[in-house]
């Protein structure tokens, strides 16, 4: 078969695009910074470095540790440079003579650029350890740069630790690492730590407006903006989706084209989702999700977006606009403003909260949309959730009920609770309410009072007693049938039989003592004197006899009172002095004999 001929134009343009594509280098290589001072939000160690040189006070070994895309290579080549070049050692390598071009270009035969996670073993270390005693061919040092050096197996540093110590005086040491916890301390003590930070994201968008003007291009401060946010303190990954996104965009970057690549939403769009919520309207945020997701906007994005809005909200309502890096701009700002004043920060931080577990849940489920829809709906609801503090404070208070909407809740002073119980118990007989004396003929009338009024937890327990009935004066007993599994010791709870004491009290204007039994007999038999009913000595009673004294200790009441603590489990021993041995010494008084 004969091959099909091409035409000499198509095949000249076939061949161009091939050698430019072959040609082309991305933003982060062509752009990597040549010297100290091109170093982007690495000030500190730069002047270190610097400094080090200036002094001749270089290490023979360094540690530089820190996010990904921060600059810990492109640092370790500008200090290689430094030490080697022509002109050198010098603060200002030159990169033009040939010693600093082939270390640029990770070409240099002395400048050994190592990768930990494929050079890892304990071999790869013993040849190292060969190779460092012959001096560098035409460099002034050998230097050994080992990017991400916590991959190396425990084997591999206990041999590099000699070495590391005391390495020819030829010989410099440059280890990276973006998980600095899990090198040893053996090799932490040989080096000089440099820890890197993120950079800023003002630092970021500088850095990509000078890459798009050496480019030849133009991008809106928007879309920079966007994409530097996005790259969270890593410059590599802001030039990584620059140079994707120039190649989507053409001659000018906008924020629209930023949002279609990145399947992202506008900040109108956000803002408007979010305005929903708070109104709250259910309807019109799940309407409004259910349209994102029509056009093709990734969910998870969405979700980022509205995390980063609840918390512009958080900011907003602590400090205000001024001087704050928010996501949202222009106008929407006072928007964001007038939401924050208008709702608790408790509510806020909520929100935050439920957004954050909804992104967990949404890395683990195929269901993505439905787990943001339901999390848009709690937060349309959580003006009506009630938090555990409110909750515990309705069940200590006269009713069931608990409160409607989700309110702060005045922190009451030590010892007002106290007080309050106090001042139940005086004005108990002087109420306006009409009371009922316990008698055989109220007992049914005064318990359906008690369960209605001591709160649905404790309510529920008492429901399952067979038996109420009086025992003596102003004297209650309750039974609970055999088959009722509750542990014994949590009839004893003094808080409980406290607060049932107190609302009988209340109901009959009389105070009321309250007895418990159980298929084994009684747990606290009081007689009409007040006293103790004896007891075998058991495991149960000693148990019941420690809790008793327990809860007599002024910290556990403290607890049980200002926090609603019950005691849960007791440890043998719990409460008891340690036992002090003393040691019996002879008298040794001598008697004199008349």
């Amino acid at each position: 078969m004969a091959k099909r001929k091409t035409s000499p134009a198509k095949s000249s343009e076939e061949s161009s695009l091939t050698q430019a594509a072959e040609e082309y280098t991305v933003l982060a290589r062509r752009y990597r910074p040549q010297g100290f001072a091109d170093l982007v939000g690495q000030e500190p160690v730069a002047q270190a470095l610097v400094n080090a040189l200036s002094s001749n006070r270089v290490a023979h070994a360094y540690l530089f540790t820190g996010a990904r895309g921060v600059g810990k290579t492109s640092t370790a080549r500008i200090l290689a440079k430094a030490l080697n070049c022509e002109q050198g050692p010098t603060t200002t390598p030159c990169n033009e003579c040939e010693l600093c071009r082939s270390i640029a270009s990770g070409e240099d035969i002395d400048v050994l650029e190592i990768d930990g996670a494929s050079n890892r073993g304990i071999d790869e270390i013993r040849n190292l350890r060969g190779n460092v005693q012959y001096r560098p061919s035409r460099a002034r040092y050998k230097i050994y740069i080992i990017d991400e050096v916590h991959m190396l197996t425990k084997e591999a540093f206990n041999a590099l630790l000699k070495t590391l110590e005391e390495p020819p005086p030829h010989v410099k040491f440059i280890f990276a690492t973006t998980e600095v916890q899990k090198i040893p301390v053996t090799i932490l003590s040989r080096c000089q730590r440099f820890d890197f930070a993120g950079i800023g994201m003002q630092k970021i968008v500088e850095r990509l407006k000078q890459l798009v003007a050496g480019e030849g291009l133009k991008a809106d401060e928007e879309a920079l903006t966007m994409i530097a946010r996005r790259a969270a303190g890593s410059m590599r990954d802001a030039q990584s989706l620059l140079d994707q996104l120039l190649a989507f965009g053409g001659d000018r970057l906008t924020a629209e084209q930023v949002h279609q690549l990145l399947g992202t939403a506008n900040e109108d769009r956000v803002a408007e989702i979010a305005a929903a919520v708070l109104e709250p309207d259910p309807k019109r945020a799940l309407d409004l999700v259910g349209k994102a997701a029509d056009e093709g906007l990734q969910l998870g994005e969405v979700l980022d977006q509205l995390i980063e809005y609840w918390r512009d909200l958080m900011v907003a309502h602590c400090t205000g606009l001024e001087d704050q890096v928010l996501s949202q701009s222009g106008p929407r700002r006072e928007t964001l403003l007038k939401q924050a004043q208008t709702l608790e920060l408790d509510t806020i931080l909520a929100g935050l909260d439920v957004l954050a577990t909804t992104k967990n849940r949404m890395r683990n489920t195929s269901h993505g949309r439905v787990v943001l829809e339901m999390a848009l709906v709690r937060l349309c609801r959580l003006e009506h959730l009630v938090s555990l503090s409110q909750l515990a404070q309705a069940l200590s208070q006269d009713g069931s009920s608990a409160p409607a909407k989700s309110r702060a809740v005045p922190v009451r002073p030590p010892g007002s609770q106290e007080s309050e119980k106090k001042k139940e118990l005086n004005e108990g007989g002087d109420n306006d309410s009409p009371q009922t004396p316990l008698v055989a003929e109220t007992v049914n009338l005064i318990w359906s009072q008690v369960l209605s009024q001591v709160g649905p937890i404790l309510a529920n327990e008492l429901k399952k007693a067979k038996d109420v009935a009086i025992f003596g004066p102003n004297s209650l007993a309750i039974r609970f049938p055999p088959g009722y599994n509750l542990d014994e010791n949590q009839y004893l709870d003094q808080t409980r039989v406290a607060r049932i004491e107190q609302l009988l009290h209340k109901i009959t204007g009389q105070a009321c003592s309250l007895r418990i039994e159980s298929s084994s007999g009684p747990i606290s038999a009081e007689n009409s004197s007040g006293a103790i009913a004896e007891e075998p000595e058991t495991s149960q009673s000693r148990s019941r006899r420690s809790r008793a004294e327990a809860m007599q200790q002024p910290l556990v009441t403290r607890a049980m009172e200002v926090l609603g603590a019950q005691i849960v489990q007791m440890d043998d021993g719990f409460g008891s002095a340690p036992s002090v041995v003393t040691e019996e010494r002879p008298d040794t008084t001598e008697t004199e004999e008349d």
